[in-house]
């Protein structure tokens, strides 16, 4: 079991193998490739910036066969020292699994996957905003595997229903930025989730749709636990979100991730946190 406090850190993998060999989401064209040497540029930049906003990058390596392994945000669910692994939807990012959970095991990480048959796409369709975990499913996460999960982390939990299947994963149409604010794109979402996020989120920044197509909702916010956040690495197109956040006093950095939207992700699904989460 880990016994030291977690450093401010995020999971990275070098997009070594990236491309878009298949479609399991509306933005996947095998016909559209990404330029290689520049989504490996790209996601160079996004590396640099976190580590001179003063965050810790750590690496897992990369594997043939697993063009979607560089989208971390995936590979499950960090809370304290308990890591959740994700059991992926699709066979085609099944393989990741070991991986990912090989990495946390040797590190010390108490693993609690969840039982076979059971869908769930690790922080891609769980994020915490304070001390409730909001969960996303439909697409990609089983509504199913949320009672279980709470019971693992003993906290509280809200399901949140996704009904635009180009917002398939939590992370691409809400995330928070403080222990009561987020940002969100509010037609990913049904009116009654509309209700439970107005309902339990006091401070919520709506997204329009131009920005929100440009992933502005996947925005990698760093601050203290427990405050709002004070920088946020956002999508470059996201200007009117930028604004926002900097009338509230979070330091923006924008930065191309045209070749990831490519495959239906951008920068905070190609980070996990590890143990700096709101």
């Amino acid at each position: 079991m880990r016994s030291q406090k977690p450093r401010p850190a995020f999971l990275m993998c070098r997009p070594t193998f990236y491309g878009v060999e298949y479609e399991i989401n509306p933005w996947m064209d095998v016909r559209r490739q990404p330029d290689h040497p520049r989504a490996i540029r790209q996601w160079q930049m996004l590396r640099n910036m976190l580590q001179a906003i003063g965050m810790h990058v750590e690496l897992v390596r990369a594997r043939p066969s697993l063009p979607d392994m560089g989208f971390t945000a995936n590979a499950g669910l960090l809370h304290g020292d308990i890591f959740i692994p994700s059991r992926f939807r699709y066979k085609e990012r099944a393989g990741e699994e070991v991986f990912f959970t090989s990495w946390f095991f040797r590190r010390g990480y108490r693993i609690r996957p969840l039982p076979a048959g059971h869908h769930f796409e690790g922080e891609g369709d769980a994020l915490f905003v304070g001390e409730k975990l909001f969960l996303g499913y439909f697409h990609r996460t089983d509504i199913r595997t949320h009672i279980l999960i709470g019971e693992i982390l003993e906290v509280p939990i809200f399901s949140l229903e996704l009904v635009n299947p180009y917002f398939y994963h939590l992370d691409t149409a809400f995330m928070p930025f403080g222990p009561e604010s987020a940002i969100y794109y509010p037609k990913a979402f049904d009116s009654y989730t509309l209700r439970i996020l107005r309902q339990n989120i006091p401070d919520l920044i709506p997204v329009n749709a131009e920005e929100a197509h440009y992933f502005a909702c996947n925005t990698v916010f760093v601050g203290p636990k427990g405050k709002q956040a004070r920088h946020a690495v956002l999508s470059a197109p996201a200007r009117r979100l930028g604004k926002i956040l900097e009338g509230r006093g979070i330091e923006t950095h924008p930065i191309e991730t045209s070749e990831f939207i490519k495959a239906g992700g951008s920068s905070k699904c190609l980070v996990l946190n590890l143990g700096y989460t709101y």
